[in-house]
């Protein structure tokens, strides 16, 4: 099996599928989350739509310092600013991606803050972490729209709102 082109495939149907539902993110909900401990909206699909980007990040970093390198999310004012970064973000991942050999996949990658250790993978490891928390913050999302009683988009499979799979 050649893992380059899996995980290309796997990249493309998480792109195809989000792009879904950054499409349909209501700028007048933004502000809005379920929950105090939940994210806003606006944070939530942004950090989302930044999340392919990540395959890029592992194949030309060794890691990542939150504390030299803080996060700050990219400014969007809409859903086709959304959407606009997501195919950014893709576009950089898939980018990286082809040109990346199989033993490119084997480097080390850490996550930390300052000294403490938030994930210690392999390169691999850290791109098949980034299409989990797309899946996962993907399924947030969708609570959220399922509360505001927006519809939901296809997945992996119908929704209770979209049968055609």
């Amino acid at each position: 099996m050649d893992i380059i082109k899996l995980l290309l495939k796997e990249l493309e149907a998480e792109f195809k599928t989000t792009k879904k539902f950054m499409a349909i993110v209501p700028v007048d909900k933004f502000d809005w989350a379920p929950h105090q401990k939940s994210m806003k909206m606006k944070a939530l699909a942004t950090h989302i739509a930044e999340l392919p980007s990540w395959v890029s990040i592992a194949l030309t970093t060794d890691g990542l310092d939150f504390a030299t390198t803080p996060y700050q999310p990219v400014h969007v004012n809409n859903a086709d600013d959304l959407v606009k970064l997501l195919q950014k973000s893709y576009e950089d991942g898939k980018e990286a991606l082809e040109k990346a050999t199989d033993k490119d996949l084997e480097g080390k990658w850490i996550l930390r803050n300052d000294e403490k250790i938030l994930a210690d993978y392999t390169k691999y490891e850290t791109i098949r972490h980034s299409f989990s928390q797309t899946a996962h913050h993907r399924a947030q999302l969708g609570i959220y729209l399922r509360l505001l009683d927006i519809p939901i988009p296809v997945s992996y499979g119908p929704s209770a709102d979209n049968q055609n799979f």
